[in-house]
């Protein structure tokens, strides 16, 4: 025997109409009994996960009208599970107090509910006959599943769909459509046929941005942040690629962008924009506490649209070293001016200035910075930063009074493949900054290089267990230790590198009890994070530091580490850090050490 499929959404609808009908009763659902004739469990568990009457006793919703609407969508959804699975012969009985739910006048609906009995008998599994979709632009790979004699589950066949619209939307083919299908279920065979013809309709070009909202942001902005390229060929990926362009941007709220229905007689089609502009100004603060290092406060002040382009401009301010037993308070205060697409929607251009005072255990310096320099990004994760900066410092450490007067040419590359860059679970993060520095007057050249790379693995359930590892690398070759400004040398301790030693504890002996910056650093970093519940995890970690004389690493300057445990509290801002670490090796150790801050440590 063949029958065509046909809908099955009737009951769905008389479910609907039901809820005009029925009286709110405070009589509660005791007992909800499942049966799944041949006692599949898989199948018995997906229909508990999708059963509305379920749903309801769950979630104390047992009043009789709430039950017995629950009970007649159940039909179907029920069904779907059943399709889902491959059974295309199931039979599905709901008994509401011993009577058939789908037989139950509306206008005799029950008004005490004590018990559902749900029933099903799914069949035989059904496997695939037929199953051929096309044609198919070139390149195409459809699931495997979608075969002759493979279990024919109806997720398969949207899959297949799916597979297909999407390799000729890839190709161009914007307006691609089901041009018409049959589906054929052999009860007597248990093979279900699906043939499905497409249509991939003309090949389409990228017509106009339609701007379909006002904005504070000038349209021609807009179109240059945007960078839709009109007359060539469709994307979903360059499509992507233009919304996420504007997000970067900061200057709105929400971007939609979506196609027109309709393509011009030359095969163009009108991309359709819709924005919502984010405030134009937002003020924000922030806190980190570490017991021997002290306290950082930092705030800023940012507005969005400063001249109607999408432009940013910040103001941020920082005090460190609050109370800190090793040093004095620094304080920093800079601007930054960023200008989007100036050359091209993947680049922005900004300006920046820096005023600042650090009072180190080693140093103290009044100094002040200023540059500009563009940043490109290449594919989503990948960019590229270039400046050139004007660098004057007034210093005093143990060589005396000096002043520094330099020019830096920075250059950094940053690859990105974490999931999320305060929690993140998988995937990796790498950084490599080289600066170029010319000294004026008496001032040494060199060249100060830095890299960062850290690596994230999650397993189990949800990802509740991570590792995660860390290592940085730092040199400075051309110029000589005591030529080199104290800012630029490398040191090691604190919550950045080592934590169970003292915020910059491990330098590098110049005799006489004068320290000094290292022009070499290496740095490790360990840590098993776990999460216990939805909002707590638990961490364990280990770090080691070298600092060096030399430019590179030879050995020859001096070790330290630390290790400890942590809580984490899941916000939705990122996790609240709380570490208590203490020093395992070397002699800067002071004891146990507490750090406080948002998001984990690295």
């Amino acid at each position: 025997m063949r029958t065509d499929l046909v809908g099955y959404f009737g009951k769905l609808a008389t479910a609907t109409l039901a809820g005009l009908f029925l009286t709110t009763s405070a009589q509660a659902l005791d007992r909800i009994r499942i049966h799944v004739e041949g006692n599949d469990g898989d199948l018995e568990d997906a229909i508990v996960s999708a059963s509305l009457v379920v749903a309801a006793k769950t979630e104390g919703r047992t009043e009789a009208d709430n039950v017995f609407a629950s009970a007649l969508s159940d039909y179907a959804r029920l069904l779907d599970v059943l399709y889902a699975e491959g059974y295309y012969g199931g039979v599905i009985n709901i008994y509401v107090d011993g009577r058939e739910a789908a037989a139950t006048p509306l206008l005799r609906a029950p008004d005490r509910i004590t018990e559902v009995a749900i029933n099903v008998r799914p069949g035989r599994p059904f496997r695939f006959g037929d199953a051929r979709i096309g044609p198919l632009a070139p390149g195409t790979e459809i699931p495997e599943g979608f075969a002759p004699g493979q279990p024919a589950r109806a997720p398969v066949v949207r899959s297949a769909v799916d597979a297909a619209a999407d390799g000729w939307r890839d190709a161009s083919h914007a307006k691609v459509e089901v041009a018409g299908e049959r589906v054929v279920a052999d009860h007597e065979n248990a093979t279900l046929d699906s043939v499905i013809a497409l249509n991939p309709g003309p090949p389409v070009k990228f017509g106009r941005l339609v701007i379909q909202s006002e904005s504070r942001v000038r349209a021609e902005a807009i179109r240059r942040i945007a960078g839709l390229d009109r007359g060539d060929p469709f994307s979903p990926e360059e499509a992507k690629r233009v919304a996420d362009r504007l997000r970067r941007a900061g200057a709105w709220r929400a971007v939609a962008l979506e196609e027109a229905d309709t393509l011009s007689a030359d095969g163009e089609m009108d991309m359709l924009l819709t924005l919502e502009d984010a405030k134009r100004r937002r003020i924000g603060v922030g806190a980190e506490v570490s017991s021997l290092d002290g306290g950082r406060v930092t705030a800023f002040w940012m507005h969005r649209n400063i001249f109607g382009g999408a432009e940013r401009l910040r103001f941020d301010a920082e005090v460190a070293n609050i109370g800190s037993g090793n040093s004095g308070m620094d304080y920093t205060l800079g601007g930054r001016l960023t200008v989007p697409a100036p050359i091209g929607p993947e680049t922005t251009a900004f300006t920046y200035g820096t005023l600042e005072r650090l009072d180190e255990a080693d140093y103290l310096s009044e100094q002040v910075e200023v540059g500009f320099g563009i940043t490109r990004r290449v594919g989503g994760n990948f960019q590229l930063d270039a400046s050139l900066a004007y660098f004057y410092s007034e210093t005093e450490d143990a060589l005396g009074e000096r002043t520094f007067s330099l020019f830096k040419l920075p250059i950094s590359a940053t690859y990105d493949r974490r999931d999320d860059s305060l929690n993140p679970k998988e995937g990796f993060y790498v950084n490599l900054d080289i600066t170029p520095f010319v000294g004026l007057n008496d001032t040494e050249s060199g060249v100060r290089t830095y890299g960062d790379a850290r690596g994230y693995y999650g397993f189990g359930d949800d990802q509740r267990v991570v590792l995660a590892g860390r290592l940085q690398f730092g040199s400075i070759a051309g110029a000589s230790t005591t030529g080199t400004h104290p800012d630029m040398l490398f040191y090691s301790g604190g919550s950045g590198t080592v934590r169970g030693h003292p915020y910059q504890s491990l330098n590098v002996d110049l005799g006489g009890g004068d320290t000094l910056g290292g022009r070499s650093f290496l740095g490790f970093s360990a840590e098993v994070r776990t999460e216990i519940t939805d909002t707590i995890g638990l961490v364990a970690f280990a770090d080691a530091g070298y600092i060096g004389a030399e430019q590179f690493y030879d050995g020859s300057g001096d070790w330290h580490s630390g290790a400890g445990l942590g809580v984490r509290y899941m916000t939705g801002i990122g996790p609240i850090r709380f570490d208590v670490a203490y020093p395992t090796s070397g002699d800067t150790g002071d004891g146990v050490q507490i750090y406080i801050g948002i998001g984990q440590a690295f």
